[in-house]
């Protein structure tokens, strides 16, 4: 878990940005401090108004980049004028503020508490199936708070869900430390069996499923991508960080799965799918990380292409294996990071690019945006977004049909029709 301190500049737009973040930070059993000399990481949401302002925010970077051990940099400038940071060499990742939450995390599992229960937050229903996971990562804190996995039956979490639907719910989040292994302490791992219950029960709603690790995956893969295969309910994506292209590093990080294992899961889904969305995250500049293990990673990523990526440069938690482990410089892992994340976001601008000109039916507006806009999702989950939705007379919770007319590299814009 991450003890994190949060600056906001500018606009409504910006505050009501910094506010998501927090609220997936804290989901994720993260928690605020008052200042980066507390904090593991620091996020500053930029403003970029006029020229003393870009000035104050470049100032104020390099000041929290000395302060802290990893700054991330969100916001107008810095999705506007991010190679002004660089060109500043200031020691932090420029990312869209819907990528700071993974960031932040470090390739860690979200923390569900064992008194976590069910909410519903606008039209989103967001379902803990289970606390725990069955993995022992070297770098991960987030094991220390939740010990091993504890499933409750499929019956109870069918419930759950089902109040949830009948509360209003129209999007159903299933999270955990580990979907993957639902039901592994049990002797079983059955995540399969709970989504085809959910999709059976009674109403219109979507499904996402939340992180599940290569290795829980791969051995129900078969199973869990028919399911997909059979219900409209679910949203055809799926979250399996990889962290690394090495199986040498994999092992050092006591990840369970192999690179070969992953593929697979990817492969499966390919075959049972036309179209749905990878997710995976990369770990860049673990300790034991050498330049060939780098290129590994570079190859996976270019091999399997996920459409959504989360780059994380190596940072110590304390009381991990790997806090013991000698690191690499911050020159390495911020050179690396840049290499993996400019092809990341040729990956996703391609993704985005081959949807324009087409028609993406039952898209469910899952948020309000900014300026009148709205925030929805298609079947593989990617974002499309409607301006001035108050003249289509759509809001959160409806369905429509989206021509897909242009994009930009992590989102798409569309229009009822």
């Amino acid at each position: 878990m991450a003890r994190y301190h949060i600056e906001t500049y500018g606009c409504t737009s910006n505050r009501g940005e910094s506010r998501e973040i927090e609220r997936r930070l804290r989901d994720a059993g993260h928690y605020r401090v008052d200042g980066p000399d507390e904090a593991d990481v620091a996020i500053l949401n930029t403003c970029t108004v006029v020229e003393k302002t870009e000035r104050n925010m470049l100032r104020r970077a390099e000041e929290l980049s000395e302060e802290t051990a990893d700054l991330f940099i969100t916001g107008c400038m810095a999705l506007a004028q991010g190679e002004e940071f660089r060109a500043a060499d200031v020691d932090g990742q420029v990312l869209h503020w819907d990528e700071v939450p993974e960031a932040v995390t470090n390739g860690e599992c979200p923390t569900t508490t064992p008194d976590a229960e069910p909410i519903l937050d606008g039209v989103v229903g967001i379902l803990p199936i289970a606390r725990g996971c069955m993995s022992d990562c070297s770098y991960c804190i987030t094991k220390q708070a939740t010990g091993k996995i504890d499933s409750p039956p499929i019956e109870e979490n069918v419930e759950k869900a089902r109040a949830l639907i009948h509360a209003g719910a129209k999007e159903i989040r299933i999270t955990g430390q580990d979907t993957g292994v639902y039901g592994w302490d049990e002797g079983e791992r059955k995540l399969h069996r709970l989504l085809s219950e959910i999709c059976a029960i009674e109403g219109d709603f979507r499904v996402r499923v939340g992180m599940a690790n290569p290795k829980g995956v791969h051995g129900i893969r078969e199973e869990l991508a028919a399911v997909f295969a059979e219900n409209e309910e679910l949203y055809d994506f799926l979250h399996a960080p990889v962290q690394s292209g090495s199986n040498d590093v994999l092992g050092d990080m006591r990840r369970q799965h192999q690179v070969d294992e992953y593929v697979e899961v990817v492969e499966t889904f390919d075959d049972a799918l036309d179209y749905w969305t990878l997710s995976t995250d990369f770990i860049v500049g673990f300790p034991t990380e050498t330049d060939r293990d780098h290129a590994q990673s570079m190859a996976l990523l270019r091999e399997t292409r996920p459409e959504k990526i989360n780059v994380t440069r190596f940072s110590k938690r304390p009381g991990t294996d790997a806090a013991e482990m000698k690191g690499l410089g911050g020159t390495v892992k911020k050179e690396r990071s840049k290499e993996m994340s400019e092809v990341k976001r040729e990956i996703v601008r391609e993704a985005y690019a081959d949807m324009v000109g087409e028609v993406r039916e039952d898209c469910l507006v899952v948020e309000e945006g900014t300026a009148d806009s709205v925030k929805c999702r298609d079947s593989a989950y990617r974002q499309v977004i409607v301006q001035n939705a108050s003249e289509y007379g759509i809001e959160p919770g409806d369905f429509v049909d989206l021509e897909v007319a242009a994009h930009e590299t992590m989102y798409a814009f569309g229009e009822p029709v």
